[in-house]
């Protein structure tokens, strides 16, 4: 279980654990996974992603419409006071692109979530052998 640092004194109050991403053998593409927790009054909104190991990162959605899986990007995530947003395979994700190199395990993937009040929130998340969620 990994802990996030918030960077930004206005958002102590949102928190990050169980971040992990799936290794990517000769692909170019991951997905990042974790759990989200506001544990302030407030509510706090994530409007974007980034990490140093990709050069486009994207927080993604994946629904399944009748018996098709469809995947598209969420322009914002809002997380009520209180509230505890589970990112796992066949649901949310944050989609990694164009990586710098292909993952393995036990690499570590940082990502820097993107607040809505400029703040951000630094999170490491560790690389899980195919297999192992």
């Amino acid at each position: 279980m990994l802990a996030a640092i918030g960077l930004h004194a206005t958002t102590p109050a949102l928190s990050a654990t169980d971040a992990w991403v799936r290794a990517t053998p000769g692909a170019d593409v991951a997905a990042a996974y974790l759990t989200l927790r506001n544990a302030g009054a407030q509510p706090i909104t994530i409007v974007g992603v980034r990490s140093p190991l990709a050069q486009m990162a994207m927080i993604h959605e994946t629904k399944l419409v009748g018996t098709q899986s469809t995947m598209r990007p969420r322009e914002q995530l809002r997380l009520a006071p209180g509230e505890t947003v589970r990112f796992a395979p066949g649901g949310l994700h944050v989609m990694l692109h164009r990586l710098a190199h292909p993952l393995k395990p036990g690499d570590e993937v940082p990502l820097v979530l993107l607040l809505e009040d400029g703040g951000t929130l630094e999170v490491t998340a560790r690389v899980h052998p195919l297999g192992q969620d």
